[in-house]
């Protein structure tokens, strides 16, 4: 009997066993799909809600950029009427707060297409609107009140203002738009967490009940104790992954922080030269004129006095000399600048760089072995002259920290820049120049001063320190970077990265030859455009000492009238800068009833033409020049002029 109740009560057991189980299961099954939908339903509110914010950000951004340009040009205006360079210099960093503004501003809103085109727009009219003001300042800063004045008020009435103006507008009303949009997701996204969030409840209520109808057996206590206990266990497995990730992504955090700090350092940095460099282009500018006119007068002296006495020769020697080490300083703190006007080409860096080994071995000496690496393909776009200037400054300061000898390598690469790889130069590709040495190297401090202006550890009488800074000013000119590495007994690598070119190259050998200085013209009617009195009477002496005819203008708006006066004028000497338009403006003018007239300008500061395309293909002759290189530039203007008409012909 009692067998029998045994063999009826086993299916029992075991139907009520099976249902705990499934009941238990679906249990489980349930939670967890809710509590995976509440984490979802979460996790999307708090983005929605992040965005939101994100968008309330970029209007405050906006706003704040249309205070900080309003507020500048507030302060230009006081500028202009005070002429306190103090209030200058306050416009200046009001400006730059702008431009910082608007760089974040252009980080925030990457992600949107329908705000980048506006922000792009954005950032071409305050280029813009920066040329105008900044044309404005610099008048005030050459004591041009009344012109500068005049400016003022035009550029109040610019269409660029009123474009700013229409693009701010624009922005921050797609913002608002975007704002509605995102308030209502949060709003949804908020709504479904509660609805989830009252099912949960609701289920675990109902979960409760029937775990107390279960706890009613001993069995299904124990299973549910066994059951709490595998969860536990799971639970604190995930408490320690989750902690392993958190502690991973703080260390991301700290990382990330260190890397932010060191960007912030070479940003304040990059301001410091830029500072720095706008007030030694505009010094560099007044001693080029100035130079111009006594290397001019020396010259002329000398060849006026018949055979002087030796005392009056060695004084004239010796005037000449330091008038050239000032013009050579002069150009150091233009290129340093970036003002010293480029004349770019198409060029390969393995061909120049090669060319450069005889003459690096005669400059370095015997101690100083000298190795070439080739192994960039791509062409660059750069003032050889100037690149080559910057690569024997880099060999003279290696050999100087390699005393007792060592090895020189100038190695060259094509390679890819990530953003942020090196300070200033945008991501993309790049030829790479390094200079090496095995010298002394340098210390962490020391390197990050190397590219301060005058900042050097040579001694006394030995170095300018305008060396390096004046690379960093021509490298960043021609839109590349520089990066130096060194250790302590290690020795020191420069790299200059310049990027790569896509148009037309030419060979090294097709750059025009300096002439010998003799005169291979003479007679021909010259007018000479030029606004410093100064140096316009020793432009037009040393054109007389050519043998020319030169006809002194010392404005852009006597030029019409001249042209219709003299017909015989054959070849036009035009200043760059010059009050009311630019000498480029002005030839370009002149070509339109005079397309075959010679131009050859001359310039010591480019200011703001920064595009070498600007000059029109014309001869362009630095300041200060002596009467020689006068007569060859004339000379070769001229060449140039008559070779085209024979073809035309």
């Amino acid at each position: 009997m009692g067998n029998g109740l045994s063999k009826d009560g086993a299916p029992g057991q075991s139907w009520r066993t099976a249902g705990l189980l499934l009941a238990g299961l679906f249990a489980l099954v349930s939670i967890a799909a809710l509590v995976s939908s509440l984490v979802i339903a979460t996790r999307q509110r708090d983005a929605a809600l992040g965005w939101q914010q994100h968008s309330y950000e970029v209007m405050i951004l906006a706003r704040e950029l249309d205070a900080t340009m309003a507020k500048s040009e507030a302060t230009l205006g006081r500028f202009v009427i005070s002429g306190n360079k103090d209030v200058g210099r306050t416009y200046f960093d009001a400006w730059r707060r702008a431009g910082t503004l608007l760089d974040k501003l252009t980080s925030e809103t990457r992600d949107r297409p329908e705000q980048r085109a506006l922000i792009g727009a954005l950032r071409d009219a305050f280029t813009v609107r920066g040329g105008e003001l900044s044309d404005v300042a610099l008048r005030t800063n050459y004591g041009q009140n009344d012109q500068a004045l005049s400016t003022y008020y035009e550029a109040g009435k610019a269409p660029s203002l009123a474009r700013l103006d229409g693009l701010l507008t624009r922005i921050i009303a797609n913002e608002r738009a975007i704002l509605a949009t995102r308030t209502l997701t949060a709003d949804n996204t908020v709504a479904r967490s509660n609805r989830i969030s009252a099912i949960l409840a609701a289920v675990g209520l109902i979960i409760l009940l029937c775990a107390a109808w279960l706890g009613r057996s001993a069995w299904a206590a124990w299973r549910d104790r066994q059951d709490e206990e595998e969860r536990n266990s799971e639970l604190e497995y995930a408490v320690a992954e989750r902690t392993g990730e958190l502690s991973e992504a703080n260390a991301r955090l700290i990382a990330e922080m260190g890397e932010r700090e060191i960007a912030e350092e070479r940003l304040r940095q990059a301001q410091k030269m830029e500072a720095v460099g706008q007030l030694t282009g505009g010094i560099a500018h007044d001693f080029n004129n100035m130079l111009g006119v006594v290397i001019g007068g020396i010259e002329l002296a000398r060849r006026r006095i018949d055979e002087p006495a030796p005392e009056i020769e060695r004084y004239l020697d010796n005037a000449l000399e330091g008038a050239n080490r000032a013009a050579a300083l002069t150009k150091r703190l233009l290129s340093f600048a970036r003002a010293e006007p480029l004349l770019p080409v198409g060029l390969y860096s393995d061909t120049l760089v090669g060319g450069m080994a005889d003459m690096l071995d005669r400059t370095l000496g015997d101690t100083i072995q000298v190795v070439i690496s080739a192994g960039a393909r791509w062409p660059i776009f750069i003032d050889a002259h100037q690149l080559e200037n910057a690569l024997l400054n880099l060999a003279v300061n290696a050999r100087d920290a390699m005393e007792g000898g060592g090895t020189l390598t100038l190695s060259t690469a094509d390679v890819n820049l990530v953003e942020g790889e090196i300070a200033e130069a945008p991501a993309g590709d790049y030829v790479r120049i390094a200079v090496s040495d095995t010298g002394s190297g340098m210390s962490a401090n020391v390197l990050e001063r190397i590219f301060d202006p005058f900042f050097t550890t040579k001694t006394v009488g030995k170095g300018t320190g305008l060396g390096l800074s004046q690379i960093f000013g021509f490298v960043r000119q021609s839109d590349g970077g520089v990066a130096a590495t060194s250790m302590p007994g290690q020795g020191t690598t420069v790299s200059i990265f310049l990027p790569r070119y896509r148009g037309n190259v030419v060979a090294i050998a097709d750059q025009a030859a300096p002439a010998d200085g003799r005169p291979l013209h003479s007679g021909v009617v010259t007018l000479v455009i030029e606004d410093d009195p100064r140096v316009l009477n020793a432009t037009v002496d040393a054109l007389i000492e050519l043998g020319h005819e030169p006809l002194p203008c010392a404005s852009a708006a006597e030029v019409p009238a001249l042209l219709r006066e003299r017909r015989d004028i054959g070849l036009i000497v035009s200043d760059v800068l010059m009050p009311g338009v630019t000498g480029p403006e002005l030839v370009a003018a002149i070509h339109i009833l005079h397309p075959q007239m010679p131009v050859l300008f001359v310039t010591g500061f480019a200011g703001d033409i920064e595009d070498p395309q600007a000059f029109g293909g014309h001869e362009v002759l630095r300041k200060p020049f002596t009467i020689g290189r006068l007569g060859d530039a004339v000379a070769r203007v001229l060449d140039r002029a008559n070779a085209a008409q024979s073809q035309a012909a």
